[in-house]
């Protein structure tokens, strides 16, 4: 028998080989694609809803200040002869601070009282004058029913009278003004001796013993006592989140090294005024807190948060987790629900009190319900691939002609 030619033995050889080289490609092509690669790693952020308490606050930065207190200066001129406290003494009503040398005004007390009696003397010599002069008044007028005297000497007599009343008149008036340039003196005396108006503590020492003090160029301040039982926080409040802000709501502040302790208080003021720094606006909003062990101090700095709205033991998720659309033109907020299949669903739900971190959820989700709250950068994406794992695995379609791992050697 003839053997059939070599060339058509060939031409049915290559294109089963060539066949077959196509399928192993292709099938190493699927599993690195489909089969033998890890899945497409999931860009979602997951929270849980949970009950908590979450707060919507206006926060701003303040100073503290002692609500009553009183700054104590020298009423009088002279020399600051001796202070009898230092900061920090505790003070009672009444309890002597300060003196100021009391000699010249002792002398002038003592010149006025002097003055004061020469001239309620020199009262009487006129009063006896004056009783003089009625005496001889009244004779006169009974010699001119008898006819015994004559008009020009009953007229002087009347002269007299009326000369005498009139220098008493202003005799009276002279001593009832030394009276009051003698109270005036010893009021000054006494101001040499300087008191507690009230009861506190010595905040500040401004003068020194022996100093000089000048009452008629400026009222020298001396020291201030404070009642550091109520501090006043005296903060100031963005034009932007004042109108947020209501009389009598809650409010609290730490201070720095109070290691996250609060003090609580309520709004007592906002004051109208602005204070404009820069073109920037602010507005004065103070509040008193009990300070009851004197831990807090005059301007110690505070971080203060007043609360516009709050609750407690509710359903909180995260605010990122929450969208805002419009349905048939009225605002909805939705949320993306993951199912207990797993699958991802959008849901409806009606918002509390919400703040830039968290919100409230009134209704339209269950405790422990798993929330989408956010989608990962992409750069954590990518770098949560799997390294190689790129479409160039599929160099195996070409039946193992591509270059080698590593590059062409």
């Amino acid at each position: 028998m003839r053997a059939p030619p070599r060339r058509r033995v060939l031409r049915r050889t290559l294109p089963a080989v060539a066949l077959a080289a196509l399928l192993a490609g292709g099938g190493g092509f699927a599993w690195s694609t489909w089969g033998g690669g890890k899945p497409a790693p999931d860009t979602h952020v997951y929270a849980t809803v949970q009950r908590g308490d979450i707060e919507d606050l206006v926060g701003a930065t303040g100073s503290l200040q002692p609500r009553d207190y009183v700054d104590l200066g020298a009423q009088v001129s002279g020399q600051l002869k001796k202070i009898h406290v230092e900061v920090g003494s505790e003070v009672k009503e009444g309890n002597l601070l300060a003196e100021i040398d009391a000699e010249q005004s002792a002398a002038r007390v003592d010149a006025n009282r002097a003055a004061l009696r020469a001239q309620q003397a020199t009262l009487v010599q006129r009063q006896t004058e004056l009783a003089k002069a009625e005496r001889d008044l009244q004779r006169q007028q009974n010699l001119m029913a008898a006819e015994a005297t004559t008009t020009e000497a009953l007229q002087n007599a009347e002269t007299e009278v009326r000369t005498a009343r009139a220098q008493i008149d202003a005799l009276k008036a002279q001593i009832e003004q030394a009276q009051a340039s003698m109270r005036v003196e010893e009021a000054n005396l006494k101001y040499t001796r300087i008191y507690a108006p009230m009861a506190g503590t010595v905040v500040s020492v401004t003068a020194r013993q022996g100093q000089t003090l000048n009452t008629n160029q400026s009222a020298p301040t001396i020291l201030r006592i404070a009642d550091l039982s109520t501090m006043t926080v005296q903060t100031q409040v963005s034009e932007a989140d004042v109108g947020k802000l209501r009389q009598g709501m809650p409010a609290y502040f730490t201070t720095l090294g109070s290691q996250g302790r609060r003090w609580h208080g309520a709004l007592r003021r906002i004051e109208p005024t602005p204070t404009v720094t820069n073109n920037v606006v602010l507005y004065n909003a103070l509040f008193d807190v009990p300070n009851p062990t004197k831990r807090l101090m005059p301007q110690m700095t505070a971080q203060v948060f007043f609360v516009v709205a709050e609750a407690r033991g509710v359903l909180v998720v995260p605010v990122s987790a929450l969208a805002a659309q419009r349905a048939a033109g009225q605002p909805r907020t939705t949320v993306k629900v993951v199912s207990g299949e797993g699958r991802i669903e959008e849901r409806e739900v009606t918002v509390g009190t919400t703040n830039r971190v968290q919100a409230e959820i009134l209704s339209g989700l269950e405790e422990n319900d798993r929330v989408v709250a956010g989608v990962k950068a992409p750069a954590a994406a990518t770098r949560s691939a799997p390294a190689g794992a790129s479409r160039q695995g599929g160099g195996g379609m070409g039946g193992g002609f591509g270059p080698p791992p590593g590059g062409p050697r």
